[in-house]
């Protein structure tokens, strides 16, 4: 046997890139079924179109860079991204939104970087700011969770809805989203940030019929769901704990002390935990290997950052949610990040 001597670092798994990528998503299937169970049939049905379309991307990138497709596509980070950006996107969201999303995630944000490792952003987040920003209609048209739809949409409903616009009864996505009393149900984190700017307390707004108490009819369980995904990465030794410690604990701190020094205008730290994309980006989003912090230190430096943000974001914002903006400021700070925080040399006093 051949003895190959290699520089550091030395990695200590045998779990190749495709192993890590298919464990990861299947700690992320809890999320995903809770998702399925409270929004609809479009959760899946964005899943399977994103998948198509990213490894199809993917492979004719590949090509153009003179490269064997097979190689790429067998890593499985398409599927990640375009895991994460269809759970990222509303269930009903017009089928050309996840396109043009993956073309920047996979063209712009990954392979016009040098591929996989060289990104220095999150795909998937790069995508979805893009589309935040260019189609703010479409990618702000949440359906209220199947608790409180007065119209419930079949798997024909949502596959036509995402086709065409319309269900099977020829109704918009609007129509539905507004149900029979015409009045559209906001999001949770949409709801607290219009009530709030409108001069509302916290709890009139929780008085709102889309809010149980804490954090929102469906969205609760939701981050719940990926909560328990999340522990079972760090279980399974897909992540460290460190960027989800520090993006939840950001995230946590900021809104305790917003509540002490604003008590009534600003909501709860449970409500900052349980609502939007809080536990999908802390633990599924932010811990990406190749755009964030290197160092143990940094790691919880960067995710504290991000959670802060996130806070700021949604406090003080233009958007009801910030991870995706979040993660993607804490990414241009990762290089400086890690030169304050790289461990210090054998032998050398700094």
């Amino acid at each position: 046997m051949a003895f190959f001597i290699a520089s550091s670092p030395h990695a200590h798994s045998r779990r190749s890139t495709p192993t890590l990528m298919k464990l990861l998503a299947l700690c992320a299937l809890p999320g995903l079924v809770a998702q399925t169970l409270f929004f609809g049939w479009g959760t899946l049905i964005q899943l399977a179109l994103a998948i198509v379309v990213a490894l199809i991307l993917e492979g004719a990138v590949m090509l153009l860079r003179k490269r064997p497709p097979l190689m790429a596509l067998r890593d499985y980070s398409a599927i990640v991204t375009a895991w994460l950006l269809a759970v990222a996107i509303p269930p009903y969201a017009p089928w050309w939104i996840v396109v043009i999303g993956l073309i920047f995630a996979i063209i712009i944000a990954k392979h016009l970087y040098g591929g996989i490792g060289q990104n220095p952003f999150n795909p998937a987040m790069v995508a979805y700011v893009v589309l935040l920003i260019s189609f703010p209609v479409q990618m702000t048209s949440w359906s209220a969770p199947s608790d409180l739809q007065s119209i419930q949409s079949t798997f024909s409903d949502a596959l036509n809805l995402i086709f065409t616009g319309f269900d099977n009864d020829g109704m918009s996505l609007y129509q539905i989203r507004s149900g029979i009393d015409g009045i559209t149900m906001a999001t949770p984190l949409d709801a607290v940030k219009t009530g709030l700017h409108s001069g509302m307390t916290m709890p009139e707004v929780m008085a709102q019929p889309q809010f149980n108490g804490i954090a929102g009819v469906g969205w609760m369980w939701v981050n719940l769901a990926y909560l328990i995904g999340g522990l079972l990465m760090i279980k399974l030794r897909v992540t460290n704990w460190h960027i989800p410690a520090g993006v939840l604990g950001g995230l946590t701190i900021a809104s305790v002390l917003g509540m002490l020094f604003m008590p009534g205008e600003v909501a709860s730290p449970a409500f900052h935990l349980l609502s939007g994309a809080t536990m999908l980006g802390a633990f599924f989003i932010a811990t990406d290997p190749v755009s964030a912090s290197t160092t143990l230190k940094g790691r919880l430096i960067f995710g504290a950052l991000i959670g802060l943000l996130v806070y700021i974001i949604r406090s003080w914002g233009g958007f009801p949610d910030g991870v995706a903006f979040a993660v993607l400021l804490a990414n241009m700070c990762v290089p400086l990040i890690d030169h304050y925080t790289k461990p210090r040399t054998y032998g050398h006093e700094k």
